[in-house]
């Protein structure tokens, strides 16, 4: 029996209400290791879905155990999104290099867009990072990422990312500095 058969009836007065997105509400199941996200547009809950098993075992993304519908299950992130934890802490080397990591991850997944919004990055004690919601991935079309990079301006470290990004691949720095 999987996560998924375990779960299936579960009672959501029973588990912990985790907020709502575009597109839709999350849920921390009693396990405290699995979320329930109960999407608005199945279309959506699909994308997500087919992301997420694309990029089974990477240490990028949460593990995704089934989907009903507009209903998935996938492994709890804990960590503090990206403009958070950057409101708290400055750019370390370890950080970039994890988000420089994320996006060449993207690219190594074949995903059409190069980019998500600093909202669906959640770093971790150790300064890696972990998505959400990366249903975008496969469905809008970007070859660098303006998103992050604009939430990196926003939180005043993206001079910083650019030094660290041209000693580390100068070769992505020339196409990513706009």
């Amino acid at each position: 029996m999987n996560k998924f058969d375990i779960y299936e009836k579960m009672d959501l007065n029973k588990c912990k209400y985790l907020g709502r997105g575009r597109n839709g509400k999350v849920y921390l199941l009693p396990d405290g290791k699995t979320v329930i996200k109960i999407c608005m547009i199945e279309r959506s809950c699909i994308d997500e879905y087919k992301v997420l098993k694309a990029a089974e075992g990477s240490k990028y993304f949460p593990k995704v155990y089934g989907r009903f519908g507009k209903i998935m299950f996938r492994e709890y992130v804990g960590g503090e999104k990206l403009p958070v934890y950057l409101r708290k802490n400055k750019l370390s080397r370890e950080l970039a290099i994890s988000l420089i990591g994320l996006i060449e991850e993207f690219k190594r997944l074949g995903f059409r867009r190069l980019d998500i919004r600093g909202e669906h990055i959640y770093v971790q004690k150790d300064e890696s990072v972990v998505v959400i919601d990366p249903a975008g991935q496969i469905i809008m079309s970007a070859r660098y990422p303006e998103s992050m990079i604009k939430e990196l301006r926003r939180q005043k470290c993206a001079k910083r990312f650019y030094e660290i990004l041209k000693e580390v691949r100068p070769d992505l720095y020339k196409q990513w500095k706009r």
